[in-house]
């Protein structure tokens, strides 16, 4: 199997919505952001996969020198072979994948959130730095669209926070900010146990809120010279969005199920925006 082959059979696997959006990338700008998935996919597979918090550790240290033996002109992963040629054409540097690897860092020696702050350094790390590097792969000519692109991640990671909220208990993880949590009276072995309540509905309602905010913020910003180069990005956003209100229609029943859109409407979301440029 070659490097090429490797990161799309692993962005392809992975069954996310990413993958409708790559779609309709030219071929140089679609194996580039397939190969960056593929490194993001990886180093996350790391944690949600981990059994023994040390080992994962073990293994986001070994990504972090091969991130720096690849960028010294000696990568050994197939993502990083993949990565490699295609990172100076399209400006991904290093710090952008050291970024991510220490969000992922985050998961094995954090499962709590003191307050919405504290979660946003998370999100930065994790989703604000890969939708950076994800508009310098579509085509960015206005130093703006990095503000729109870093809070686009950032609303994308929140539309994942609510969605995933039954799952990440499962792992004894909260992503709610404790704080945000005592305003709605919600305890926190209530999430752990998935139990349903209407404090849980009310403060769920509160961050779908924010992260409608999110992607309202995120729009305003992107430039209009932008807009062309940037619908896959757009793609991304009426597809988590669509699924952030599928999850409002069902009253945030997340705790015990995984709420999903269809491939079929993704793809119809996708083109929505490829062929009449609407969300």
């Amino acid at each position: 199997m070659t490097p090429a082959q490797y990161v799309q059979d692993k962005a392809a696997a992975s069954g996310s919505s990413f993958y409708y959006a790559f779609l309709f990338l030219p071929a140089p700008k679609r194996a580039a952001i397939t190969a960056f998935y593929a490194f993001c996919r990886e180093v996350d597979d790391v944690v949600d996969e981990m059994v023994d918090p040390s080992v994962a550790q073990t293994k986001l240290a070994w990504w972090q020198s091969e991130v720096a033996k690849a960028f010294a002109g000696q990568p050994s992963h197939p993502v990083m072979q993949a990565l490699m040629p295609l990172a100076g054409n399209f400006k991904i540097e290093q710090r952008h994948l050291q970024a991510v690897i220490e969000g992922c860092q985050m998961d094995l020696t954090q499962t709590r959130y003191l307050d919405y702050p504290g979660l946003q350094r998370y999100c930065h790390l994790v989703a604000g730095i890969v939708g950076e590097v994800a508009a310098g792969i579509f085509g960015q000519t206005q130093p703006q669209t990095t503000a729109y692109a870093h809070k686009l991640g950032q609303a994308l990671q929140m539309t994942n926070i609510i969605r995933d909220v039954g799952e990440d208990a499962l792992r004894g993880r909260i992503y709610l900010p404790v704080n945000e949590l005592q305003q709605f009276d919600v305890k926190a072995h209530e999430i752990l146990k998935r139990t349903y309540s209407d404090n849980f509905t009310a403060l769920m309602r509160f961050q779908a809120q924010r992260a409608h905010g999110l992607y309202d913020e995120a729009l305003a910003l992107l430039p209009a010279a932008d807009l062309r180069a940037q619908k896959p990005g757009l793609m991304m956003a009426s597809i988590y969005r669509a699924l952030l209100r599928e999850i409002e229609a069902d009253n945030f029943q997340v705790l015990h199920q995984r709420i999903r859109l269809t491939p079929l409407r993704k793809m119809w979301l996708a083109w929505k925006v490829q062929a009449l440029g609407r969300l």
